[in-house]
């Protein structure tokens, strides 16, 4: 019998090691997207007429292989070369579905127009675009990406669709006065001069002696109203007249009234200025015109319990406050259109941080910011 006792006593320790025996830990083999991404064309450039056009820009890749046979998602992530590096890298990329186990996405010529605008590209620029894709199962696995120069394009709005303009042809953009830039007039109840059109204009330096001269048109052709010179500061309507003539290279603002056929011009810097700003408020934070996309931008600290204004000149003569109902940018001052503009805000952050600010002043129907956090 003690025997038997025994024999029990040793199978129930068996049994109690082996239900304490460690379970072997389990291990996702790894998963890499190591195909390559190709594209159809290293250079888009997108017209109005390539809008319909179903195939601008095909990309194709391999699959990826994962531990289990089962269908795996592919996802285009689109971005600016600027937005893909450092502690935040890819975080604004727009995603578009290619689908399940699908490794190819074409572009339609309309889409990739929207797509270029929406990641940053300026209409009626040229800039780079990269491209990667996301195969999804289990986990995300990410492809290197591929590189697209970009050239996507926006309507001149014509006046009935915005502010009335007028557009500015000149030696620096080929007399075009199609593609050229323009002035606009806001609307009565905006500021305290209505018919002001302002706006503005980059004249590269040149050894030309024709390359600071343009003119004002009513229309984006020469069939209508041309204003010229008619004297110091002064328009005329004689077709046949000379050109208006800035003293030189550099970035001015341009304001014009054809009621009266004045015009005048002023060379144009800009900067940052405030608590929320490096240099509070006796200190201006320059910034930096960016000629390729037309805006201004720059770096720097920003503090959320302060605000700030964007200034030109480094001075209070000309300045933007904001509209908080809309988000729009309005002068708060500017001589162009009668002095200051009551009822504005100063512009703040949301967090304290790092920030690349930029000014958008090239439609003179949308002045506009970005404060992006790096």
């Amino acid at each position: 019998m003690k025997k038997i006792i025994n024999l029990t006593l040793l199978a129930i320790a068996l049994m109690a090691v082996a239900c304490h025996k460690e379970a072997t830990l389990t291990k996702l083999p790894p998963v890499a997207f190591t195909a390559t991404v190709s594209s159809s064309a290293s250079q888009v450039i997108l017209t109005a007429a390539t809008d319909d056009t179903p195939d601008v820009l095909t990309l194709k890749w391999g699959a990826v292989t994962y531990p289990v046979k089962a269908h795996v998602t592919y996802t285009v992530q689109a971005d600016i070369p600027a937005d893909t590096v450092g502690s935040s890298a890819w975080s604004n990329a727009k995603s578009i579905l290619a689908g399940s186990d699908v490794l190819t996405k074409t572009f339609k010529g309309s889409d990739l127009n929207a797509l270029a605008i929406s990641v940053g590209i300026t209409g009626n620029d040229t800039a780079k675009m990269v491209f990667r894709i996301q195969a999804y199962q289990d986990r995300n696995a990410f492809s290197k990406a591929v590189t697209v120069t970009v050239s996507p394009y926006v309507t001149i709005l014509p006046p009935s669709d915005g502010y009335p303009v007028l557009y500015l042809p000149g030696f620096y953009q080929g007399w075009s006065p199609g593609t050229a830039g323009t002035v606009a007039a806001p609307t009565a109840g905006v500021y305290n001069t209505p018919g002001v059109y302002e706006g503005y204009v980059n004249m590269p330096a040149s050894t030309d002696g024709s390359a600071y001269h343009f003119k004002f048109t009513s229309a984006p052709d020469w069939n209508h109203i041309n204003y010229g010179n008619g004297g110091a500061g002064i328009l005329t309507t004689d077709g046949t007249a000379g050109d208006l003539v800035l003293p030189g290279p550099g970035i001015y603002e341009l304001w014009a009234n054809p009621t009266t056929l004045t015009w005048g011009a002023a060379p144009i810097t800009w900067s940052i200025i405030g608590d929320a700003t490096p240099g509070g408020w006796t200190g201006d934070t320059q910034m930096a015109y960016n000629a390729a996309k037309g805006v201004w931008t720059v770096t720097a600290n920003m503090i959320k319990n302060g605000s700030f204004k964007f200034r030109a000149n480094n001075d209070w003569k000309i300045d933007f406050g904001i509209v908080t109902a809309t988000g729009k940018i309005y002068y708060a001052d500017n001589p162009a259109f009668g002095g200051n503009k009551q009822g504005l805000d100063n512009l703040t952050v949301p967090s304290d941080g790092n920030y690349t600010l930029t000014l958008d002043l090239h439609d003179p129907n949308n002045y506009h910011y970005t404060a992006h956090k790096n």
